[in-house]
């Protein structure tokens, strides 16, 4: 199954929680009118009987709209509570976000390993949670890359090696590439409101014991009806979980197999999951909040009081045995000394990083996305040791990571750069332009391979921004942008991945698959494939060629817009409209795309640039193109 296939899945696993909530609400609804039976029949046995037919349906309307009302809010309330993504999950488990190693080894591999993994997807860098807990965990929370975090365990922290660490983080990056995230906090949401019936039996409960003494009658209906709200919550919370396993486990075998994929290793994961098989703490987290989101640890966070039928992820044994079918059985009671990882790829890594055109391969591309491989992963720490320290560590701080945006964004003329800087003086806090200003001697060392790299890697600390920080840092990445008056097609791109991740961030602006076909939007494919056809000024191929590539691949009857009637903003709004397209449709489009700008037989580094944020803008992480 590849990433769209995933993607697919995963909206149709959205529709399975839908249609099992609808079936747990349903019985809730029919359990609660059998409580009101109940109590009215303990209360006054004349009231229960009031028509001919036995049973007052007008009664039985009131108390299921109730019922309904009662689960709907619970349920939009957690919903909306979740909305900002994953930090707000992380925040319930007490997370505290990692941003300064302060000289911690643990913590500074830590966030080397994350760094390396989403550079290698393709993806922003998730900002990290340590969860205070001796118990070896972790999870993905969010509803997309953009407002995704990674939360890990103390336990995790102190007793996994490297290896392991990385198989974990590479389960976990397969949820956040492959939709199982945002079913994840979705599925949090919704089944809140089943809950809501325990917190007001309780509240009901505790009430009828002051007038129970007083008042035996109506105290004793009190007490039936906050002990059978009460009863009824818990069945709600045994259907969540119930709801929690058929959705869930499954899913935990694919993100083991994508973290072998991607790390080349399977010793990792597997030996991170030996490594908890003999830890005296286990994965179960003290904190209570935990069991609401025990669905989306790397193991089990919470014991199941029906075991297997409950249970949201598989066995132990089973995981390992399918990652290692020869495994002894014994599990690691103490670390294991880390083993050479495989380099894969990493020969051939200096055309890109010096900005040669280089060949590519639509199907190994597609191969990649979703679902990178030891190749990427070398490439990544490629990447990584080749961008200057000083640059790398300006990325991790919120000041100058705004510094960094603003310097990727400057022109290489120094004219128009100059008055880039003038603009700045008058809308750049003072500490962002002061870190602009010491950072200015690195300009020229600035490589195209090393923008997108950097951006992913600043991500964390941009999300740190205020809400007036980020509105002032959206208007002045524009005014450096309109500076000259033109806007570059590199410049788009920087500006369309940083805006749109941090408005997933901070405004929760997230796209929704809406067209089942490409007829809806065959201007907006126009658009497109025309501004790749004309990218390429070096190109041997006719615009006209390199277009009808594309559009034969697409099978589209569409025509090269006229140069003069292309723009930066069309583009914009056009990529925006293809972001909406059904997952099953966007593999031939973008491969469309990769056609368009390799009819020449290579593509230039703004093609891939460009071609990486259309990609990264319909929602398809597309990893680096290893040359």
């Amino acid at each position: 199954m590849d990433f769209f296939q995933h993607q697919d899945k995963a909206r149709r696993n959205t529709k399975l929680l839908l249609a099992l909530y609808a079936a747990a609400v349903i019985s809730i609804i029919i359990l609660t009118n059998l409580l009101v039976i109940i109590v009215l029949g303990f209360s006054d046995s004349a009231s229960l009987m009031t028509s001919s037919q036995g049973y007052d349906w007008d009664l039985f309307l009131m108390v299921s709209m109730l019922v309904i009302l009662l689960i709907g809010l619970g349920s939009l309330y957690r919903i909306h509570s979740l909305s900002k993504g994953g930090s707000v999950v992380a925040e319930m488990l007490d997370g505290q976000l990692l941003i300064d190693p302060q000289g911690s080894l643990e913590k500074r591999r830590l966030l080397n390993v994350v760094e390396e993994m989403a550079i290698a997807a393709g993806t922003p860098v998730p900002p990290v949670y340590i969860i205070p807990d001796e118990s070896i965990n972790a999870f993905a929370a969010g509803y997309s890359p953009g407002d995704a975090i990674i939360g890990i365990t103390e336990g995790a922290l102190r007793n996994l090696s490297r290896d392991q660490l990385q198989g974990v983080i590479a389960h976990e990056f397969s949820h956040i590439l492959n939709g199982d995230m945002r079913l994840n906090i979705r599925l949090m949401g919704v089944l809140y409101g089943i809950l809501m019936l325990a917190v007001i039996g309780r509240i009901v409960l505790n009430g009828s014991r002051l007038r129970y003494s007083s008042k035996r009658n109506s105290g004793g209906a009190m007490l039936a009806v906050g002990l059978g709200l009460l009863i009824l919550g818990y069945l709600g919370k045994f259907f969540g979980s119930l709801i929690k396993a058929a959705v869930s486990r499954q899913r935990e075998y694919l993100a083991d197999a994508s973290a072998v994929q991607f790390t080349r290793y399977p010793r990792g994961i597997s030996g991170a999951l030996k490594r908890i098989g003999g830890y005296s703490q286990g994965t179960v987290l003290a904190n209570p909040e935990s069991e609401e989101i025990s669905h989306a640890f790397f193991c089990s966070g919470v014991n199941f009081a029906f075991g297997a039928l409950t249970s949201t992820h598989p066995p132990l044994a089973e995981r390992i045995r399918r990652l290692e079918p020869n495994w002894n059985g014994e599990y690691l009671s103490h670390n294991v000394p880390d083993e050479s990882l495989p380099a894969e790829g990493a020969g051939p890594l200096l055309s890109s990083f010096a900005g040669a055109a280089i060949r590519i391969n639509a199907d190994e591309v597609f191969q990649t996305m979703g679902q990178p491989g030891g190749a990427q992963l070398s490439h990544a720490r490629s990447l990584l040791a080749f961008i200057p320290d000083e640059l790398l560590n300006a990325a991790h701080e919120t000041f100058s990571a705004r510094a960094i945006v603003y310097l990727l964004l400057l022109d290489q003329d120094a004219e128009i750069r100059q008055h880039q800087l003038n603009l700045l003086e008058h809308a750049a806090d003072a500490a962002v332009l002061q870190r602009l200003h010491e950072m200015l001697p690195l300009f020229s060392a600035v490589k195209p391979v090393m923008r997108l790299p950097l951006l992913e890697i600043a991500m964390p600390a941009l999300r740190q921004m205020t809400r007036v920080q980020y509105e002032a840092c959206k208007a002045n990445i524009y005014g450096l942008v309109i500076a000259d008056q033109k806007m570059s097609l590199s410049e788009w791109a920087l500006q369309k991945f940083v805006i749109k991740h941090l408005g997933e961030a901070f405004d929760g602006a997230h796209r929704r698959p809406r067209y089942k076909g490409y007829a809806a939007v065959r201007g907006q494919c126009a658009q497109l494939l025309s501004v790749l056809a004309y990218t390429d000024v070096t190109s041997t191929a006719d615009p006209q060629v390199a277009f009808a590539v594309g559009r034969d691949l697409l099978g589209l009857d569409i025509e090269l817009v006229d140069k003069s009637s292309l723009s930066l903003s069309n583009l914009n709004d056009s990529v925006d409209t293809l972001a909406e397209l059904r997952p099953l449709l966007k593999p031939k489009l973008l491969k469309a795309c990769i056609a368009t700008i390799t009819a020449d037989g290579v593509a230039s580094p703004v093609e891939v640039e460009l071609v990486r944020t259309v990609a990264d803008s319909l929602d398809c992480p597309m990893p680096p193109i290893v040359a």
